[in-house]
């Protein structure tokens, strides 16, 4: 049986340390912020979280960009020389061209290692959906499985990562296309707060309103009853926007709720945050197809 390694790219939003645990290889994306370019690191060592997030609030605006063809190159090249085969799981192909970049760089370099074995996999998923697909798809090798077994697990499995999200502040999402100015303006001045999840095609896409912030964080919770499969057995992921107590009360609710043992928080990196904004609360559960 061939060895091999899980590669991802930062917008997995999982710990540094869960990415050691695992045996990850993480690719950051990065994000632009005046004259300043920042790598998108596990660990926040080019720009912690929380100053990201400050520098938000204060109004600073960020443009983002995808892993390079060449950075995924010379990450597979290192792996690949090591003999070890890539199971490569990215971003959603609809929010970034990482999969893309990617997808490149395999091909360019099974000519280069034609014996090798390189699956790059499109997750449709997004922050710690992402995240939680590529936790289990490292669950699966812990268990034995091969390169090909894990990779028809994670396409698989893909589909039924659900992910719902809402935000504090409509005005992020205006700046990135994805509702009108009059929307957030309204949305802000009468407290509506969108629900949103990714659907099939990893497109982010509004599905209902909640009046008030309280509203749209159970309104998250009420969507996972919807859909969840046998909740109290699962791992749940959380991820948020530097507004933890959010993240805990949303916890304690699934908690309460479905009797789900083990959860796990961590921030919305900066990448997808430039977009969603401080105040984004997403929760992740494996339920039926999206």
């Amino acid at each position: 049986m061939s060895e091999f390694t899980i590669m991802t790219d930062s917008c997995c939003d999982l710990t540094a340390a869960a990415a050691e645990e695992l045996g990850l290889s993480v690719l950051p994306l990065s994000l632009h912020i005046g004259e300043a370019v920042y790598r998108n690191w596990l660990d926040g060592r080019d720009i912690p979280f929380p100053e990201f997030y400050s520098r938000a609030r204060q109004g600073e605006s960020a443009t983002t960009a995808a892993v390079s063809v060449g950075d995924f190159e010379a990450e597979m090249r290192r792996i690949l020389s090591s003999g070890r085969d890539i199971l490569c799981i990215n971003f959603s192909s609809a929010l970034s061209t990482t999969y893309q970049s990617a997808s490149i760089a395999a091909e360019d370099l099974r000519q280069e290692f034609p014996e090798a074995k390189i699956c790059v996999v499109d997750s449709l998923c997004a922050s710690l959906g992402q995240g939680l697909l590529v936790w289990l798809c490292a669950q699966e090798r812990k268990k034995g499985r091969t390169l090909e077994e894990v990779h028809a697990f994670a396409e698989e499995t893909k589909g039924k990562i659900c992910h719902w999200f809402t935000v504090d502040d409509l005005n992020h999402l205006k700046r990135g296309g994805r509702i009108s100015a009059a929307t957030a303006l309204f949305g802000t001045m009468l407290s509506i707060k969108p629900v949103m999840h990714v659907d099939d095609g990893g497109h982010l896409v509004p599905v209902s309103k909640a009046r008030g912030r309280r509203a749209s964080l159970l309104a998250l919770v009420d969507e996972m009853a919807k859909t969840a499969i046998e909740p109290e057995n699962q791992t749940v992921f959380i991820s948020h926007g530097d507004c933890l107590q959010d993240a805990e009360f949303v916890a304690e609710e699934v908690r309460r709720r479905f009797g789900t043992r083990d959860i796990r928080i961590n921030y919305v990196g900066p990448v997808i945050g430039s977009h969603s904004g401080p105040g984004t609360m997403a929760l992740f559960f494996v339920g039926t197809p999206r």
